[in-house]
């Protein structure tokens, strides 16, 4: 089978994603998995005398021997993907086919595999996302100093630091990795417990050996490097999909609230960051001037499909009928595979942006000028009123210079707030024009941000 431009395929498959992380979830490698996973099953059976060795070397020897061609003609006549893989191989190995999968029902295979290729893709994730950190703390680190405006109601505010503003972002992808190396590091397979769980065919395959279906099972897992939950039905819980996608959801959250402040600050009245653009990158059909954050916006639109699968990993696994409904299988397909590569693009786009990207101090001495004198105010007035000012009189003061300022910012484009207040009377009781203009100087008004930066990139940084 081969499939192009001419028909639906998924964006997936050819637009977003590494070549690394679709390779995990293309049909070959799960097909390549599920024949590890009874090449592990056959060799704990014949350890326990039920298989040959001449019947476990023929699987290993077919093992990479995928004819998804032959599968399909299969399934198209029986109507089970697993029995058409199964025959496909059993077809391959004349020898050892009669006892693949013997004992296991099909969620045996699946379940065990997809945990195997779940561990694949957190790792990826985990590169990445270890990467991105560092990346954003050496930004960080640079401009741990540099002062800028900080905006709260999307309205200047006090003074912070790039930095500072970045240290946020960092802390939250900190703890993000934290997360996602604990669900990874304790992703259970079902092991091999038969349709409902109970191991009940593998003991009657075991009867007369004193051998144990519990020892069996512990044999194949540990052929495959796995730990499996204590109890299951047909397959493992769903609750174990819905940690995961969980995970997924709180990475991308992170990342598309550093993206749309990255789409605000790009935004030309604050000017501050900007996107990498290519010499011959084109920013609108219509409008030749755009340089628009198209990277930004691409992870919040990716993020937003991450965060509407965890709606479906919830109601997999709370309608998880009894013992196993198949409801959860068409969902499971397309929902996790696609979280991943999704997530794994936004990764790829952030490494690029934040390698890339543009910090305009001219922009935020711009934005100092005009929006940072206001928050030093808060200065004048407690060192006025040290000096003996009544409190409430010089805080109606300072507001009614700043409301004139905020006026000849609106109307002329420039503040004056610092003539003004140097020229006042009522201030010039308490303080010198020089004193003055040295406590509106915001740039130095940024409290413990340069400390705090260090002290969360040291966290974020250290070895786990």
């Amino acid at each position: 089978m081969s499939y192009d431009h001419d028909t639906f395929i998924s964006p997936y498959t050819w637009r977003y994603g590494s070549q690394e992380m679709r390779r995990t979830f293309s049909e070959e490698h799960k097909r390549k998995l599920l024949r590890l996973v009874w090449i592990a099953l056959a060799k704990a059976e014949m350890k326990a005398g039920l298989v040959t060795k001449e019947q476990v070397e023929e699987l290993i020897e077919h093992k990479d021997d995928i004819d998804i061609e032959r599968a399909s003609e299969i399934e198209k006549d029986i109507k089970h993907d697993l029995m058409a893989e199964i025959k496909t191989y059993a077809e391959q190995c004349p020898t050892a086919g009669g006892i693949i999968h013997l004992g296991a029902t099909s969620m045996d295979a699946l379940d065990n595999a997809d945990v195997i290729r779940f561990k694949e893709a957190m790792e990826i994730i985990e590169n990445k996302l270890t990467l991105l950190i560092s990346k954003l703390s050496e930004k960080a680190m640079e401009y741990k100093d540099t002062p800028t405006m900080a905006f709260t109601h999307i309205q200047p505010a006090e003074i912070t630091t790039i930095g500072y503003r970045l240290a946020q972002t960092i802390q939250d992808l900190s703890d993000d990795l934290d997360d996602l190396i604990y669900v990874k590091d304790r992703l259970k397979a079902k092991g091999f417990k038969g349709a409902v769980g109970t191991l009940s065919s593998y003991a009657e395959l075991l009867k007369g050996t004193n051998i144990k279906a519990a020892d069996m099972e512990k044999w194949a897992l540990d052929e495959l490097g796995l730990n499996a939950f204590t109890a299951s039905t047909q397959i493992y819980t769903r609750k174990q999909d819905l940690r995961i996608i969980e995970v997924l959801s709180k990475i991308a959250c992170t990342l598309s609230k550093f993206s749309l402040d990255f789409r605000i600050l790009q935004s030309p009245p604050i000017g501050e960051f900007s996107e990498p653009f290519g010499k011959h990158q084109v920013g609108s059909s219509a409008m030749p001037f755009k340089r628009n954050p198209i990277n930004s916006e691409k992870i919040n639109s990716l993020a937003r499909l991450i965060s509407s699968s965890y709606n479906s990993a919830w109601q997999n696994a709370s309608q998880t009928i009894l013992e196993r409904s198949l409801d959860d299988s068409a969902n499971r397909r397309i929902f996790i595979s696609e979280s991943f590569i999704a997530l794994d693009e936004i990764l790829l786009t952030e490494i690029k942006i934040v390698n890339g990207m543009n910090v305009h101090e001219s922009a935020t001495k711009r934005l100092m000028k005009n929006y940072g004198i206001f928050s030093a105010t808060e200065r004048v007035l407690m060192e006025a009123v040290k000096r003996g000012a009544d409190r409430q009189k010089m805080h109606e003061v300072i507001r009614s210079l700043c409301l004139k300022a905020w006026d000849d910012v609106q109307t002329k484009g420039i503040n004056n707030l610092k003539e003004d207040a140097s020229a006042d009377e009522n201030l010039l009781k308490y303080l010198s024009k020089d004193e003055i203009a040295d406590l509106l100087d915001a740039s130095s008004y940024i409290g413990e941000a340069a400390e705090r930066t260090e002290a969360v990139v040291q966290a974020a940084t250290n070895p786990r």
